[in-house]
């Protein structure tokens, strides 16, 4: 079948899913939930106009990082042409940020499994800074008076494993200066200590990139909040204007075998162990 949806909105509560435990956390396979919520199947799923907000609300002001006008089509969802293709089901987006910010999203992606393969680009471009000061203040005390905001993403999901890198760019940004400018001194001796600023003198950017990767198959929560909260906890960077396309879906693919593999060989050594040990009781 084919869903079209007009102006939905989605709310993302942080602290909701923080009050999860691991006792209460629902584990169930989220395609049968799916299921269960719309008993058919959707091949493809078009929105148009959508909304979705990210939400802190303990905050004070409240934090809503929110991404509006959002136009979305997926393609292939249940792998009726699936073929050879180990992403069968494609994935493109368009949507405007907080700050009037241009977003981009494109990917593949095989969504049938529990944890759904995927291998998704994403940009963030000219967005106005200004609009994370609730944000930036919260989590660093600091306020923007101007600048412009991009941001660039590659992840990638195999076999539960995920792997990419997050980057940002700050341009001809200026911080609202404080009567002692301590706040302005911290955030810099910050940032100089950890080496996350290239600063191009020319068009004063600032630049850093930070990788992600997790296993995702050992865990006993959600698996979405746990997703969103590498990207959350991830500090923004980035090198270059645009994605580096660098992460593959053969990459996440890789590092899931190879996790396999170290727990296989850890296992054998442990054999092997009890082997010599017993030999040497007979001994």
């Amino acid at each position: 079948s084919e869903i079209e949806m007009t102006r939905p909105q989605f709310n993302y509560v942080f602290e909701d899913q923080a009050a999860d435990t691991v006792a209460e956390a629902d584990v169930e396979v989220w395609t049968k939930a799916l299921t269960d919520l719309v008993p058919i199947d959707i091949n493809n799923l078009k929105i148009i106009d959508g909304k979705a907000s990210f939400l802190q609300i303990e905050a004070d002001p409240n934090i809503d990082l929110y991404i509006e006008n959002i136009d979305l089509i997926a393609t292939n969802l249940r792998n009726v042409d699936r073929g050879d293709a180990e992403l069968p089901s494609e994935l493109h987006a368009t949507a405007i940020s907080i700050g009037e910010g241009q977003v981009k999203l494109d990917g593949k992606m095989d969504i049938v499994k529990e944890i759904p393969d995927m291998d998704i680009g994403f940009s963030l471009e000219n967005a106005t800074v200004t609009a994370l000061n609730d944000f930036t203040n919260y989590y660093a005390g600091i306020d923007f008076a101007r600048g412009n905001f991009n941001l660039y993403s590659e992840f990638a999901i195999a076999e539960g494993f995920l792997t990419g890198y997050i980057k940002p760019l700050l341009k001809d940004s200026k911080l609202i200066e404080k009567e002692d400018k301590f706040l302005e001194k911290l955030w810099e001796g910050f940032v100089g200590f950890f080496k996350f600023i290239l600063k191009n003198q020319g068009n004063n950017t600032l630049a850093t990139k930070v990788p992600i990767e997790g296993d995702l198959n050992a865990l006993e929560t959600k698996i979405l909040p746990t997703v969103l909260n590498v990207f959350k906890n991830a500090f923004i960077s980035a090198y270059k204007g645009d994605t580096d396309n660098t992460v593959t879906f053969e990459d996440a693919e890789a590092k899931g075998k190879s996790n396999t593999t170290k727990s296989d060989r850890k296992e054998e050594r442990r054999q092997k162990r009890a082997e010599r040990k017993a030999e040497k009781k007979k001994n």
